[in-house]
C-alpha cells in the first residue's frame, strides 16, 4: 500500500534528509506504517530519532544543519506539538536555519468516511481553526497537503525555500485521512526545484565598495553570521589583509574571522561601552549582521560612511531596523567579497597607507590580547568565567566544536574559547534559550568524530530540557561535553533592569524572582536521565581535574560529561 505518507517519506529521502527528529502522535499513523513497511522490506528511509520534547527535536535539527549545511526533518503532533516547538521555531527563523517541519492535523471526518477518520476523543479537542497560523510569521514557506497526488512536489517546493537565502524553516501539515490516501507513485526531477543561486553585486557596486575601502583612513568590517559559509571567511581574510581593514564581530553567531589575526578587533555584545574601533572608523562595511551595533551605547562616528551587504538587508522579519547606511546591497557575502577583491586589482593602492592601517590595528590587537591574558589568570578562591573558558579551551584543543549559550557570559566564551577555524563556534542566532543541548546532539550526529562542547548558563541549561537531551544522547550515542556556567539564576534580567533603573529599588532588592535558590543539582539531572558523568565544582583548582574526568567519559566511555561550575553570585 503506497500512501501519501509513504510518498512524503520518499520525497524527504530524495531531498537528502538523513534524520527525522520525531515526537509522534495519533495523526502519524500513515507515516508509522510506511516506516515500518520500509524497514521490513529493507528499503531506505530516513532514520527516526525519538525526541521526548519538541523543543529538543527542532534544536537537534537546527544544530545538524548549522554544522553540516544539510536540512533535516522534524515531525510533531498536531497543534499541540507545533506549539511545543515554541522558542526553537524562533531560533531557526532568526538564525536562518533550513529545516523541514511536518505536523498532522485532527482528522477531517467523524463517521468513517475515509481511512483515518476520527476514532479517539482527542481528535475533537485538538481540532483548531488555523494551525498554520501558529508558526506562519516564522516560516519561509508553509502549506497544507490537501491531496496525496502532489505531496512530493510540495515537499520539494518547501525544501527549495528552506535552502534559498535567506534560509529558514518550512512547515507542512495534513489531515490523517489525506496522509492515509493511496496514491500512484510519482517520479520527480529534483532539478525542477533548484535553490536560488548566490546573489552577486553589480560590477559598478563592487567597484564603489572597493574604492571606498581603499580611500579610507580607517576601514572597518562589522559582521555577525558571515561565518556560516566557510568560503566567506576565506574571502574576508583575503580582502582585509590586502587593504588593511580591521574586523569587529558584533554578536557573532559563528567564527567569522580568525581571532588571532592582527586585524581582529574583538567582539561586542551588550557591553555598555563604545568600541574604539567602531568610533574611529571612517568607512564601515557591514556584512551579514542583524545587530551591527547598539546605537544607545555604541555606534560609528556621525561622519562615517556606512555600506551594508547582506543576504537580507531589509531585515524583513524585524519591524524596526535601520543603521544609516548610504549604500545597501542584497548579495551573498562570499560572492560579494570576492568581487570587491577583484575590483581592487584595477586600483592603484597606497602601500604606505595599507601598512599604516595594519600597524594601527595590530597594536590595538596586541593590547586586547594582553588584557584577555590578565583576565584568564582568574582569582584565588572563585571560578571566573574567563578562567573557566580558558581551561576548557586548553582541555578540548583547537579542533573541538563549541556551542555557546552562556548569555551574560557570551563575551567571555567568545573571547576565551579560542575558536579560530570556521565551523568550530556556534550560537543559535536567535533569542530563545535552550538551544544548546539539542543542538549538541544534532551536531554529534552530523560529525560523530568531532568533540562537541556545549557551554551554557544555568538558565539556558534548564530551558534546554536536559532530561530529554541526555536521554537522547545516551540512546543515540552522541556524547558531548557540557559545562554549566552557574551564576545562581537568571542574571540577564538583573542586568537589563539595572541598565534602565541603575539607582531604582531593583538595585537594592534581594529577591527579584530570578534566582534559582535552592540550586538544582544540574549535572545529576544528566546523570539520572542519560548516565552522564556528573560533577559540581566550586573552586579554581577543581576545574582542570574535572575537565579531564569529563573528557575521559566522553572520549573513552561514550557518555556525556557534565560539569556544574559555580561562578561568583
Amino acid at each position: 500500500m503506497y500512501t501519501t505518507g509513504a510518498a512524503m517519506l520518499e520525497a524527504l529521502l530524495e531531498a537528502g534528509v538523513e534524520y527525522l527528529f520525531v515526537n509522534l502522535g495519533s495523526d502519524h499513523t500513515a507515516l508509522m506504517e510506511a516506516i515500518a513497511r520500509a524497514q521490513a522490506e529493507r528499503r531506505p528511509v530516513s532514520r527516526l530519532i525519538t525526541a521526548p520534547h519538541e523543543m529538543v527535536a527542532l534544536s537537534a535539527a537546527h544544530g545538524f544543519a548549522q554544522i553540516s549545511g544539510r536540512a533535516q526533518g522534524v515531525i510533531v503532533h498536531v497543534e499541540c506539538g507545533t506549539q511545543s516547538l515554541a522558542g526553537a521555531i524562533h531560533n531557526a527563523a532568526k538564525g536562518r536555519i533550513p529545516v523541514f517541519i511536518f505536523a498532522g492535523t485532527s482528522p477531517a471526518t467523524q463517521e468513517g468516511e475515509a481511512r483515518g477518520s476520527r476514532n479517539e476523543f482527542i481528535h475533537w479537542i485538538q481540532d483548531v481553526f488555523d494551525q498554520r497560523g501558529i508558526v506562519r510569521g516564522y516560516m519561509r514557506y508553509d502549506n497544507e497537503i490537501r491531496v496525496g497526488a502532489n505531496v512530493k512536489q510540495l515537499v520539494h517546493r518547501a525544501m527549495q525555500f528552506a535552502y534559498s537565502d535567506p534560509r529558514g524553516p518550512v512547515y507542512l501539515m495534513a489531515a490523517r485521512e489525506v496522509m492515509e490516501q493511496e496514491v500512484e507513485p510519482v517520479k520527480t526531477d529534483l532539478a525542477q526545484w533548484p535553490r536560488t543561486a548566490p546573489t552577486a553585486l553589480r560590477v559598478e557596486d563592487a567597484a564603489l565598495v572597493a574604492r571606498a575601502l581603499s580611500d579610507s583612513q580607517r576601514p572597518l568590517v562589522v559582521t555577525s553570521y558571515l561565518g556560516r559559509n566557510h568560503a566567506a571567511v576565506t574571502e574576508l581574510v583575503r580582502l582585509c589583509r590586502r587593504i588593511g581593514a580591521g574586523v569587529l564581530e558584533s554578536v557573532p553567531n559563528y567564527c567569522n574571522f580568525p581571532p588571532d589575526d592582527p586585524l581582529y578587533q574583538g567582539n561586542q555584545w551588550n557591553e555598555k561601552r563604545q568600541h574604539p574601533a567602531l568610533a574611529e572608523a571612517d568607512t564601515v562595511l557591514v556584512v551579514d549582521s542583524d545587530v551591527p551595533w547598539i546605537p544607545e551605547v555604541n555606534r560609528p562616528a556621525s561622519a562615517a560612511r556606512i555600506i551594508h551587504i547582506d543576504i537580507d538587508p531589509l531585515k524583513q522579519q524585524m519591524p524596526l531596523w535601520y543603521i544609516g547606511a548610504r549604500h545597501v546591497f542584497r548579495a551573498d557575502a562570499a560572492t560579494a567579497l570576492r568581487q570587491i577583491s577583484e575590483q581592487l586589482d584595477g586600483l592603484r593602492l597606497d602601500d604606505a597607507r595599507i601598512r599604516e592601517r595594519i600597524g594601527h590595528y595590530s597594536r590595538q590587537h596586541i593590547e586586547r590580547d594582553k588584557s584577555l591574558e590578565r583576565l584568564e589568570a582568574g582569582e584565588a578562591d572563585r571560578i571566573t568565567p574567563e578562567f573557566l573558558t580558558a581551561c576548557v579551551r586548553r582541555a578540548i584543543g583547537e579542533d573541538a566544536v563549541v556551542l555557546s549559550e552562556g548569555v551574560t557570559n557570551f563575551p567571555a566564551i567568545a573571547d576565551h574559547s579560542g575558536r579560530r577555524k570556521p565551523g568550530t563556534l556556534f550560537v543559535s542566532g536567535g533569542g530563545s534559550l535552550g538551544w544548546n543541548g539539542g543542538a549538541a546532539v544534532g551536531m554529534k550526529l552530523a560529525q560523530p568524530n568531532s568533540l562537541i562542547t556545549a557551554l551554557t548558563g544555568d538558565g539556558s541549561y534548564m530551558f534546554s530540557m536536559p532530561s530529554t537531551v541526555h536521554w537522547m544522547a545516551r540512546r543515540y550515542a552522541t556524547p558531548f561535553l557540557q559545562v554549566i556556567y552557574n551564576n545562581g539564576g537568571w542574571k540577564a534580567p538583573r542586568f537589563s533592569t539595572l541598565s534602565v533603573h541603575p539607582d531604582g529599588q531593583a538595585s537594592r532588592a534581594r529577591d527579584l524572582g530570578i534566582s534559582f535558590d535552592p540550586a538544582p543539582d544540574y549535572s545529576a539531572i544528566a546523570a539520572a536521565a542519560g548516565g552522564a558523568h556528573a560533577e559540581v565544582i566550586r573552586r579554581p583548582q577543581e576545574v582542570v581535574p574535572a575537565l579531564e574526568r569529563a573528557l575521559r567519559a566522553v572520549r573513552e566511555e561514550g557518555r556525556c560529561g557534565v560539569i556544574d561550575a559555580w561562578l561568583p553570585r
